[in-house]
């Protein structure tokens, strides 16, 4: 999702740790090994990895094309490729005719049935191009806060796990209770209650 869309749904994240060593060559370097790899002629199933703000498909972190004022700006892409059951199956039983026809043979093993089926779906999956969907995200370093352009799931754990993976910082994903924890200046008994409180349902 777009910051710049008329709507957007956002997660915000806290980050306590800092970047040891020069900071925009630590992030530019980071950026750049975990860039996405495109997958449109390849037999992989999903990528994910950075992209550029301004150009999602044509990632380039060069000359600090990420920074604007106080932030730094880029996007997470994520490509995948789903091939349908039905089509799978189409083709697999094709491969089995075939097989049985070119050997000769009344049946075919399930050691081969398994590596025809894999065989089948790397083909399929080759041949497809991938489905890409873009979160942008806005880190401002000094502030420690980072917010995510997506609340989904999946979207958000590729995201905590490529921040780590890229600049070793963990992501702290700020809701209620997080930011009771770690931005309300609780004393110790406020912190030991906050421990121990649980969900309630406010429905029957």
């Amino acid at each position: 999702m777009s910051l710049l869309s008329a709507t957007v749904s956002v997660s915000r994240y806290l980050i306590e740790e800092k970047i040891e060593g020069p900071l925009i060559e630590t992030i530019t370097q980071g950026l750049k090994k975990n860039t996405i790899t495109d997958i449109d002629n390849e037999d992989m199933e999903q990528s994910v990895g950075w992209t550029s703000f301004d150009d999602p498909f044509k990632p380039d972190f060069e000359g600090s094309s990420f920074i604007i004022d106080n932030y730094f700006v880029f996007s997470l892409r994520i490509d995948r490729k789903k091939v349908q059951a039905k089509i799978i199956q189409k083709h697999y039983l094709l491969a089995i005719a075939e097989r049985l026809s070119s050997t000769g043979k009344q049946y075919i093993s399930r050691n081969e049935k398994a590596e025809i089926k894999e065989d089948v779906i790397q083909r399929l999956t080759k041949r497809i191009p991938a489905t890409p969907n873009v979160y942008d995200l806005l880190w401002n370093y000094e502030a420690s806060s980072l917010c995510f352009f997506s609340t989904q799931k999946a979207a958000n754990e590729e995201l905590e796990t490529l921040f780590n993976k890229s600049f070793e910082l963990h992501l702290i994903r700020l809701f209620p209770y997080t930011t009771a924890e770690y931005k309300a200046d609780l004393t110790d008994e406020q912190r030991d209650a906050l421990g121990k409180l649980s969900p309630f349902s406010f429905t029957e």
